[in-house]
């Protein structure tokens, strides 16, 4: 079996997807079909043997509708020409809403007197006349709206109606009768009857579901830009090495077996294997830890991840639709193009919805004709049940809801798996959320600074040990940096800066020999910490990273520092508690301090020291405990790596 995803043009309601569906799921060979109406996509599963996707845009194209086969690469960027088709629908469509809009008003304005009975001193007789409510109405309706009458017609010849059918057929019939009084008031007149016309009714329908048309696109161009920024995550070139020789190539020419060069600062363009070299990754944007990761021969490294210190080689060994970022954004794209249960529902409904209405319609007309005599009010009523179904809510409002919050979801960090996890998401019992980024702000930030000698030195030591830390990249070096500068501190540049792996930093600030870094580190110096020893042990109770600041060879401070609770986290627990919902923390942190953080926001269980590849076994295992239980945090650690 085969799977191919299509991007569909030419819909204009639910009926238009029911109809482009009929049409896919006749085509022998097609075992499943799922059009949804809000993404304008078509997935189909087809045997291969019995059709191809040839037949299936033919079948499409037969049903009045168009289709494109979208590539497989999900990170291959969407065609400029297509693009550019979009946003010129969308100017093209805003012109027409403001023509609509303002005519409107100005024919509504117009009829104030007429609805009301009464004259209106501030609105001159000129204002209501037929003729120029003709003339105004004319362009919004064969211009703006010229939308719903031609597909209302493509539908008639393909023998359905769909929510265009209603709308030109109300519209247009409001329209037409206006004509009539219009042009021979006199007739209306001797039948005992006011030569009323409904042209502003026309211009403001066709005004409003403009309107309705323009904000669904605005929604969906939204969408359509967190999957741009998904992509966009990645670099467009790499610099491979391929017969001794360096070569900048576009991403997509990258092959598997590859081997690239990747330079400090620079992003990682696909996944692979480091084969020769070492570095330190940034690897928040797929793991949400805030410290970057060390790297060496032999590890994985994941496209889109930031390249700190090093360089470094590695072989290519996923590219294109395979790497782990296109896995993020093919999950993001399904779930937007997938349906809740209740749009399986909608989608039944609006099967024989229009035809409904049709027919609701045509009674209307007979029995308020038979019973009041009067064509007037009979079309009137006709009119308003035609239009009052226009708009269909539920088969517009569920596939476009869905597509924007799985969009939104995604430009936040939450990926929501498909449809029916949102649906079902009202009988959760358990929410599981990740530590860093997602209770904690995700950045390290000094909480305690703590002086040999109290606060009198404390600005001097301030002031040596960010000088120090300025020229190094690693995130506690920025922690004290940053602290720094918030107190004002003037730093200088350091003299014969050296970084030593795992340990600390050292170099010369104002003729003093600064040395920072960890506990191990002063003991294998032999600077002697014993002067700082309690304030040590209390820091490290309360879960805090600890650095050892010494000058010529004495320890003179230390600092804590941690990942601090962001202040929306404490009462967003308390709401989720209050909710009925157990809260769960799930961490690759210590146990030590994932229990502080827990303690702090009011979290009861807690699962630490679980890698990124064991969270999904630990969420399983949480289901099989009789839990519906989501998980909120960054798109690495939501599901196992790639295979």
């Amino acid at each position: 079996m085969e799977n191919q995803t299509f991007r569909l043009r030419g819909m204009s309601c639910a009926a238009c997807a029911n109809n482009i569906e009929e049409a896919i799921r006749s085509v022998p060979g097609v075992e499943a079909c799922s059009v949804n109406f809000g993404a304008e996509q078509a997935a189909v599963t087809y045997d291969a043997h019995k059709t191809d996707v040839a037949a299936i845009q033919a079948a499409v194209d037969a049903a009045g509708y168009a289709a494109l086969p979208l590539n497989d690469d999900v990170l291959a960027p969407e065609a400029d020409a297509e693009r550019q088709e979009r946003q010129t629908e969308q100017r093209q469509l805003t012109r027409k809403v403001w023509l609509s809009g303002v005519v409107s008003a100005i024919l509504v304005i117009g009829s104030l007197p007429m609805m009301t009975g009464l004259p209106i001193p501030f609105i001159p007789m000129w204002m209501h006349h037929p003729l120029l409510q003709l003339g105004l109405t004319t362009p919004v309706l064969v211009w703006a709206g010229s939308s719903f009458f031609i597909n209302a017609w493509k539908a008639l010849k393909r023998h359905t109606a769909t929510m265009d059918t209603l709308v030109a057929v109300g519209t247009g019939t409001a329209f037409l009768y206006s004509l009539f009084p219009t042009f021979a008031p006199q007739w209306f007149l001797a039948q005992g009857l006011n030569p009323d016309v409904y042209f502003e009714a026309a211009a403001v329908i066709i005004a409003l579901l403009l309107l309705g048309r323009l904000l669904e696109n605005r929604a969906k161009g939204q969408t359509s830009e967190a999957i741009r920024k998904l992509v966009g995550l990645q670099p467009k070139t790499a610099r491979v090495i391929r017969n001794g020789q360096e070569f900048d190539i576009p991403i997509s020419d990258v092959m598997l077996g590859d081997v690239i060069l990747v330079r400090p600062g620079e992003k990682i363009p696909v996944d692979g294997e480091i084969v020769e070299g070492a570095s330190t990754i940034d690897e928040a944007m797929v793991t949400g830890e805030s410290v970057p990761v060390k790297k060496q021969a032999g590890d994985e490294v994941i496209g889109a991840t930031l390249n700190k210190t090093g360089s470094f080689k590695f072989r290519a060994t996923r590219v294109g639709k395979d790497t782990f970022l296109a896995q993020i954004v093919k999950l993001v794209q399904q779930a937007q193009g997938s349906k809740a249960p209740i749009q399986r529902l909608a989608d039944q409904v609006t099967g024989w919805f229009v035809p409904a209405v049709m027919a609701i319609a045509i009674l209307t007309f007979i029995l308020w004709f038979n019973i009041m005599g009067n064509v007037t009010m009979a079309l009137i009523t006709t009119v308003g049940v035609l239009i009052i179904a226009c708009p269909c809510a539920l088969g517009l409002a569920t596939p476009t809801s869905i597509m924007v919050g799985t969009g939104k979801g995604a430009e936040n960090g939450i990926l929501i798996k498909g449809a029916d996890s949102l649906e079902l998401a009202h009988k959760l019992q358990t929410i599981v959320l990740d530590k860093t980024g997602t209770i904690t702000q995700g950045k390290p930030t000094v909480t305690d600074f703590v002086p040999v000698n109290g606060i009198a030195n404390e600005l001097k030591l301030l002031r040596l040990a960010a000088s120090l830390e300025q020229n190094s990249e690693h995130p506690l070096a920025e922690a004290v940096v940053q602290y720094a500068r918030s107190q004002e501190v003037e730093l200088t540049d350091p003299k014969g800066f050296e970084a030593i792996a795992g340990s600390g930093v050292q170099g010369y600030v104002d003729r003093q020999l600064v040395q920072i870094g960890t506990h191990r580190w002063m003991a294998e110096l032999g600077i002697k910490t014993s002067a700082l020893q309690s304030s040590w042990d209390k820091l490290e109770y309360l879960g805090r990273t600890v650095i050892w600041i010494a000058v010529d060879g004495n320890v003179e401070a230390l600092m804590g520092i941690a990942d601090a609770v962001k202040p929306s986290s404490v009462n967003a627990i308390r709401t989720l508690k209050r909710m009925g919902l157990e809260v769960v923390m799930l961490t690759g942190d210590n146990q030590r301090t994932a229990n502080v953080i827990a303690r702090e926001v009011g979290i009861d269980r807690v699962f630490a020291e679980v890698r990124p590849d064991q969270k999904a076994s630990v969420i399983a295992r949480l289901q099989q405990d009789g839990n519906l239980s989501p998980h909120h945090s960054k798109p690495k650690n939501f599901f196992p790596s790639p295979p």
